[in-house]
């Protein structure tokens, strides 16, 4: 046992198990991410750095659990839940899920129109091809090609690293920030908060994270390699999140620019901080955009088959899965028209796809902790007492920014 443990900790072990977690972690800096995290930085300039360490823990809670439930249960999500708490409330987990993953599909897609706009390409060419490409990815019939597609699409994250140090930050002051908290009693700013951890823990992110695993066949025995992942995964998605606030806190927030979505803060930054920043931004946008819209339909899918014990997984074939494959194909072309069809108002979606997000994950994290404390189903990998704290705080502030976002809102602010 000693000389197998010791085999698995090896650097190219590490490096091999490496894929679930870091997909699941950075597929959450898509566009509602970009725009979110951008809007932090140009509303409060420094102001919500501190958010960032803080939601790395809670982001490490959430999928590290993800990744040994699937580890030592060889089971997604949405089996489990259906195993432990029955059909009926599955079903309406799931029905909010989907609900939700084809809103939040839809601004991957509009994020895709947005971005490749800056660019001079139209939204009626943009998104039709995005959409080809992404089903003929999805439907290459390998789970290993996708994950290693992906992972290189991910590597353009590295551009908001670079925009950060081309905008020149007070590097002084922004340390002081990250470390020290300064909430603030306003509305927006609770708001924003709220919008911000939703987008870093979003609720699709936990099926993704565990259905990764468990596609990429790990046991218990690749349970230390997949919890590497898993951290490894969320620390990387936040200091991607981290460089992007400090570049619209040092470029626009000065300037008393504020933005709506990731494309405005692409184009602010270009008068003042120049033309290069503002592709690197952009680009940034594009991947990030086409990574999740390659990430939702799947997982979106996997989690309702799971739930209802129907065929799925990328290596299956339409005849094996074809309600699998055909949720996919349903959902990108619902993204698609939606999208380019006049007179839609995709801010809406996108709001509603929040409200169902801000619900749906308390519910989801309550289903994953009272699984993850199970003894008869995680035997001696089950919770431990830290992580159960861990985990219920996470609930508790969870629900209750939530309850004060929806509060807010309804005040008008």
């Amino acid at each position: 046992m000693k000389k197998e443990t010791k085999r698995k900790l090896t650097i190219g072990a590490v490096l091999g198990a490496m894929g679930p977690g870091l997909l699941a972690a950075l597929s959450g800096n898509d566009a509602g991410g970009i725009a979110t995290y951008s809007s932090a930085g140009a509303n409060y300039g420094y102001g919500m750095l501190w958010m960032l360490p803080v939601m790395t823990v809670l982001l490490i809670v959430t999928q590290e659990t993800a990744a040994r439930c699937g580890c030592v249960t060889g089971k997604g999500f949405a089996s489990l839940i259906r195993e432990k708490f029955g059909v009926r409330r599955s079903a309406i987990a799931m029905a909010a899920l989907l609900v939700a993953n084809i809103a939040v599909t839809i601004s991957e897609f509009a994020g895709i129109a947005s971005g490749l706009a800056l660019f001079g390409v139209p939204a009626t060419v943009s998104v039709p091809l995005a959409a080809i490409l992404i089903w003929m990815l999805t439907m290459s019939g390998s789970f290993r090609r996708i994950e290693k597609i992906l992972l290189v699409i991910s590597s353009v994250f590295v551009a908001y690293v670079v925009a950060a140090f081309l905008a020149g930050p007070d590097w002084g002051a922004v340390g002081r920030a990250t470390i020290t908290p300064g909430i603030q009693a306003d509305p927006s700013y609770i708001s924003l908060v709220v919008a911000t951890i939703g987008t870093t823990i979003a609720p699709w992110m936990i099926f993704l994270a565990q259905s990764n695993v468990v596609d990429k066949n790990a046991d218990a025995d690749d349970l230390v390699l997949q919890r590497i992942d898993a951290i490894s995964g969320a620390v990387l998605a936040d200091i991607v999140a981290w460089f992007i606030i400090v570049t619209t806190g040092t470029v626009l927030f000065p300037a008393g620019v504020h933005i709506s979505d990731a494309a405005d803060a692409a184009m602010a930054l270009e008068p003042i901080a120049g033309q290069f920043s503002t592709v690197l931004f952009s680009a940034g946008l594009v991947a990030a955009s086409f990574l999740a819209a390659c990430v939702l339909p799947g997982v979106t899918s996997s989690a309702v088959c799971e739930a209802f014990g129907w065929e799925r997984g990328a290596d299956r074939s339409w005849g094996e899965a074809p309600i699998y494959r055909g949720i996919i194909t349903a959902i990108i072309v619902v993204s698609t028209v939606l999208v380019i069809l006049p007179g839609v108002n995709l801010f809406q979606i996108l709001m509603g796809s929040q409200v169902i997000n801000g619900v749906l994950l308390p519910v989801l994290l309550v289903f994953q902790v009272l699984i993850a404390q199970d003894g008869h189903i995680m035997g001696v990998n089950r919770n431990g007492r830290v992580w159960n704290i861990l985990t219920w705080v996470t609930i508790v502030v969870i629900t209750a920014l939530t309850v004060v976002m929806f509060a807010l809102q309804a005040m008008g602010y």
